[in-house]
């Protein structure tokens, strides 16, 4: 059975963010994920994850300015000395959270430029390396171009391959199942293919990225799929709920209370 972590970032925003970790594991959530917990001191952080006897399941590296439309930077060749320094800016909080997988993100940048290609080659070794002696894997997520317009890592195919041409242990694919079902489709076969490197699944209604409970999938097919297929990972629960977080959880009723 699917083991579900709530993502904070986009879930539970009836309350302030540190309130969400008490209002997802009263939902039966034992996992939670999240965009960035920089806001909030790494402590602060680690200490709603124990009082609610939460697991963490991931959370990203800082991607640059948000705001601004920076989408993080590893595939940006000037900004190698920012990435470097979001390793160190992130590694507090995994060390208070104890999580075991954090998301880099590629930037805005075009692939078919070599030296974006380049960076993020370089960016994706120099970030797995950093995080390895810490037990901590890396994962990489293609975005789809209709979500996040110009997102250099927007394939995946290009995104697997890159992982096996690689062969770095910690270095695993974040599979978002809505963002392959707008890209590629054919999700089914692409987890069957794609397995042997995913280290995170994420999960929400297409096209209009709700809660998982109709639309183009059918998620109670997809869950079962990956008991099938042996996954053993996190399923995080990022998507906009329609509206009080509470009353779209109908779907998740199954599943609540199941321990990471």
């Amino acid at each position: 059975m699917p083991r579900f972590a709530a993502n904070l970032s986009m879930m539970f925003n009836e309350v302030p963010f540190l309130d969400r970790f008490d209002a997802a594991a009263k939902a039966g959530f034992t996992a939670v994920e999240f965009l960035f917990p920089y806001d909030h001191p790494a402590e602060a952080v680690g200490e709603r994850l124990r009082k609610n006897g939460l697991t963490q399941a991931l959370f990203n590296l800082p991607p640059g300015n948000w705001e601004a439309g920076e989408k993080g930077f590893a595939a940006l060749p000037a900004r190698f000395d920012d990435l470097k320094r979001s390793l160190d800016t992130a590694l507090p909080y995994a060390k208070a959270t104890g999580v075991k997988r954090v998301h880099l993100m590629a930037g805005i940048a075009n692939r078919s430029e070599p030296k974006a290609v380049e960076a993020f080659y370089k960016s994706v070794a120099v970030a797995a390396e950093f995080f390895a002696p810490h037990g901590l894997d890396v994962v990489i997520e293609p975005i789809n171009p209709r979500n996040v317009p110009g997102y250099f890592l927007n394939d995946f195919l290009f995104a697997r391959d890159l992982i096996v041409e690689l062969k770095i242990p910690n270095l695993k694919l974040q599979f978002d199942i809505y963002h392959c079902q707008i890209i590629h489709g054919d999700v089914t076969m692409r987890l069957r293919e794609m397995m042997p490197v995913i280290g995170h699944i994420q999960i929400a209604s297409i096209p209009s990225r709700n809660e998982p409970d109709g639309e183009e999938l059918n998620y109670p097919f997809l869950f079962a799929e990956l008991d099938r297929l042996g996954y053993g990972g996190f399923v995080g629960c990022e998507y906009n709920p329609r509206g009080k977080t509470t009353d779209g959880l109908g779907w998740f009723k199954p599943y609540a209370g199941v321990k990471p």
